[in-house]
């Protein structure tokens, strides 16, 4: 009987107390291996190194070179004509896909419309003068829409196209203004532009004998990231905002390190309600002059 009961007893189900006890003794003999292992590194036993960190000096390499290596990539996509400070100070908008559409866009304009103005007068604006010497800024709007008149200065026309009427209005007002100023007879601003008065139309392009017709194509919001730039990276900058249009367009302007006049625009429409008699450009000269700066010589035309 005893040996029956000692073979029914070896194959029986295992209780459920054994099991738990068994589980326990697991878990337990678990335990002691991780303390085991944490004392054999603590005496010394060989264990992987931790990977080595880097110095912040080796960081700073590696993003400085990350930084250069993306400015490079955008500088690559910069259409042509742009000036190479311009390129550089504006690397980051060449690459953006607003940017890349805006370019796709005009290109398949210009082979099925005459646009205005020719591809290499596009970025005139950045091969006057370095980026970092702009001292004035003139915001417009759109660029002349008639033959040989846009040539990528805002207000400004080519020789001999006769001055537009709101140019005319500028030497009237220039003439009362600056002492000794006449009437240059042409409208060709570019002795201004190379003294570092940035002459900037909001939208670059525009499709002949039809104004705004590339407004809100993203050319908007490439010139609001110019002023942006020189908002954020130089100090001391005039900027004449004319006209409602660029007033709104310069009000990210940082106004504690900047100086801003407004006043209506010089158009015949608005000239007589305080374009007249605004001074700008002789208070544009003082205004530079307590910055440290050389005054626009504006009779160099």
């Amino acid at each position: 009987m005893i040996g029956q009961k000692s073979i029914s007893s070896f194959f029986s189900p295992v209780s459920k107390k054994r099991i738990s006890k068994d589980l326990d003794e697991t878990k337990e003999d678990a335990a002691i291996g991780k303390k085991k292992l944490k004392s054999s590194a603590a005496e010394g036993e060989p264990t992987s190194p931790p990977p080595q960190a880097l110095t912040q000096e080796q960081l700073d390499r590696i993003a400085q070179n990350k930084r250069a290596a993306l400015e490079k990539l955008s500088s690559s996509q910069a259409p042509p004509g742009v000036g190479e400070s311009w390129r550089k100070g504006l690397s980051a908008e060449f690459g953006k896909p607003y940017f890349k559409q805006l370019m796709a866009f005009v290109s398949d304009e210009r082979k099925r419309h005459t646009v205005y103005p020719p591809v290499e007068h596009v970025f005139t604006w950045t091969q006057m003068c370095d980026i970092r010497d702009v001292k004035v800024v003139i915001l417009g709007q759109d660029p002349y829409h008639g033959p040989n008149q846009a040539h990528g200065l805002c207000f400004s026309v080519q020789k001999p196209v006769p001055p537009p009427p709101s140019l005319v209005n500028m030497y009237k007002e220039l003439a009362s203004d600056i002492e000794g100023f006449e009437h240059p007879g042409h409208g060709d601003l570019t002795g201004w532009a190379k003294q570092g008065v940035l002459l900037l139309n909001a939208v670059l392009t525009v499709r002949a004998h039809q104004a705004n017709s590339h407004k809100d194509k993203g050319w908007e919001t490439f010139t609001d990231a110019v002023v942006q730039w020189l908002s954020t990276n130089l100090d001391g900058l005039v900027f004449m905002l004319w006209g409602s249009y660029a007033q709104k367009k310069g009000a990210a302007i940082n106004r504690k390190r900047h100086h801003i006049l407004q006043t209506v625009h010089p158009s015949p429409l608005s000239v007589h309600r305080g374009f007249f008699g605004c001074k700008h450009f002789s208070k544009a000269n003082e205004m530079l002059i307590k910055s440290g700066k050389k005054p626009i010589d504006w009779k160099m035309l």
